[in-house]
């Protein structure tokens, strides 16, 4: 049995390695030549059987993959969702509902389907135009609003607007951008803002089977005209109340979502009325390092959905409300507040040496122009803090802030 993975970028570098670990070859499908390095750095094309092109017609590279023995595909990254679901459902293999594909893409249909079928949503809509955009605001009853481009990732063009002239620019900025994965948006999604306590769940799913991976509470920070800003990730225990609410709420959002069979990367916000959907990718969670989160858990969604694909009944057996965090962990996305060149990795050393670091991710240059951080994509990198005693880790988190904000990767 061979594995497609559609996209094989981020955590689906980590998937392939897991895969391979277990005997397991795969086959690449890159669905376009337009990504970002942000995804691409780092691709192994040598860790592939295979390099197929996925930017075409999807029947003849389903029967191109059934004739190298493909029995699974997989999204890599969320560019590849799509593709991924419509070439298991050409090729008759386990995945997700079709009828609901596009709803795991468009934020907009994504919302109508989770609420048509009960899920808690934000309250809002999409446009074409900045004005009819501005003009719904205006009438909606809303005193601040998010928006976002409909089809992207991470914390792509996304703004926090408190009047009609910023939701007005903010939707004129995402409707002459292209998206995180070099496409254009051809519309523009205004959403309610809610408050409240963030949270994603990855889970991994088979034949209807649901199972939680990782819980991780979000704390994020207002950056530059209104973007926000990841700040940092803290897990959560399986054992808790938050857990037990967030579990049964992402179940239902996953079956109004039609996931069936593959990884999901679920974002709640716990407001005062309840549990909200912000959204749900089709595909393992970003920004991580699988090796620290099983160092500490004892398991992660990579390797439950590499378990999964290898044989099904381990996702059945997999305990997932025993699923306990080993001392304390912060997932740190680093913050560069001012622009600049970068004249030398230095910084590294300086971070590496902080007692409770485990883990430094980064696609820093020398000689790179380095924005001030506004979305995930002009983040320098993240890093993992590990300790006993969580006074500790805020100890190294305060102490990587303060080198920031003197000029730590520009300087």
């Amino acid at each position: 049995m061979k594995t497609a993975v559609i996209d094989g970028h981020s955590t689906g570098r980590a998937l392939t390695a897991a895969l391979r670990a277990r005997g397991r070859a795969c086959v690449h499908v890159q669905t376009s030549t337009q990504m970002a390095d942000f995804f691409t750095r780092g691709f192994r094309s040598g860790v592939y059987e295979a390099l197929l092109d996925g930017s075409g017609a999807l029947e003849p590279l389903a029967q191109q993959l059934a004739e190298l023995g493909v029995e699974q595909v997989v999204a890599g990254t969320e560019s590849g969702v799509f593709t991924a679901d419509s070439l298991s459902h050409l090729m008759g293999l386990p995945g997700n509902c079709y009828e609901t594909l596009p709803a795991r893409r468009d934020k907009r249909l994504m919302a109508e389907v989770a609420a048509a079928a009960g899920v808690a949503v934000p309250q809002g809509a999409a446009f074409t135009d900045a004005d009819a955009a501005a003009a719904w605001f205006t009438t909606s009853g809303l005193s601040a609003a998010v928006v976002k481009p409909p089809t992207s990732a991470g914390t792509d063009n996304v703004r926090f607007c408190g009047t009609k002239e910023e939701v007005h620019d903010a939707c004129k900025i995402v409707l002459n951008a292209d998206n995180i994965f070099g496409h254009p948006n051809t519309s523009v999604m205004v959403q309610e803002r809610v408050y409240g306590v963030e949270y994603y769940a990855n889970t991994v799913s088979y034949d209807g089977v649901h199972r939680f991976a990782e819980i991780w509470r979000y704390t994020k920070r207002a950056g530059s005209v209104g973007h926000p800003v990841y700040d940092y990730e803290e897990p959560v225990s399986a054992d808790t109340a938050e857990a037990a609410v967030l579990r049964e709420f992402v179940v239902g959002a996953l079956g109004a979502l039609g996931i069936v069979s593959g990884a999901a990367h679920t974002e709640v916000m716990l407001t005062e009325r309840g549990p909200v959907l912000i959204e749900t990718g089709a595909r393992l969670g970003g920004g991580t390092a699988p090796e620290v989160v099983e160092r500490y858990a004892g398991t992660s969604q990579t390797r439950l959905l590499a378990d999964t694909l290898m044989d099904p009944a381990q996702l059945v057996a997999f305990d997932d409300a025993s699923v306990t965090w080993t001392g304390g962990l912060r997932n740190v996305a680093l913050i560069n507040p001012t622009a600049g060149i970068v004249r030398s990795l230095d910084w590294t050393q300086r971070l590496l040496a902080l007692p409770t670091l485990v883990h430094l991710s980064h696609g820093v240059t020398v000689g790179q122009y380095l924005s001030d951080t506004s979305d995930l994509i002009n983040s320098p990198g993240y890093v993992f803090l590990a300790a006993a005693d969580p006074r500790d880790i805020e100890r190294d988190y305060r102490a990587l802030r303060a080198m920031e904000e003197k000029g730590l990767y520009t300087r």
